[in-house]
């Protein structure tokens, strides 16, 4: 069984960091690429990053975030993290981690950016 958890997500002031973590089980985690989506009130969910299955292509996707985003994994642990700097507002979101070619999706964690 495909299993997908997030954790990292919080309250955060603007230009402050965050390192969000997806601990993934059920599945031969380094064979496939894994994603990181967002989905902010009232808007439709948003793709951020991608990591391929080895880590070392990745691509992110938002012009609002590249700079200050960075999707890594570790195959040692079946994880999959997304380091995320100098957040803005604009940032906050529920933020979901997905094996694309598994349709899988974890539960999401919260972000919020605010003074």
């Amino acid at each position: 069984q495909v299993q997908l958890v997030e954790s990292g997500g919080g309250l955060v002031h603007p230009g402050g960091s965050l390192k969000l973590s997806c601990a993934a089980s059920g599945f031969s985690f380094s064979e496939y690429a894994m994603r990181y989506f967002r989905q902010a009130p009232g808007k439709a969910r948003e793709l951020v990053a991608t990591v391929g299955n080895t880590g070392t292509v990745t691509t992110v996707y938002p012009e609002s975030v590249k700079g200050r985003f960075t999707i890594s994994r570790d195959n040692a642990k079946n994880m999959v993290y997304l380091q995320m700097d100098a957040l803005t507002p604009e940032d906050t979101a529920v933020y979901y981690c997905n094996v694309p070619t598994l349709n899988a999706w974890g539960q999401g964690t919260q972000v919020t950016v605010t003074s």
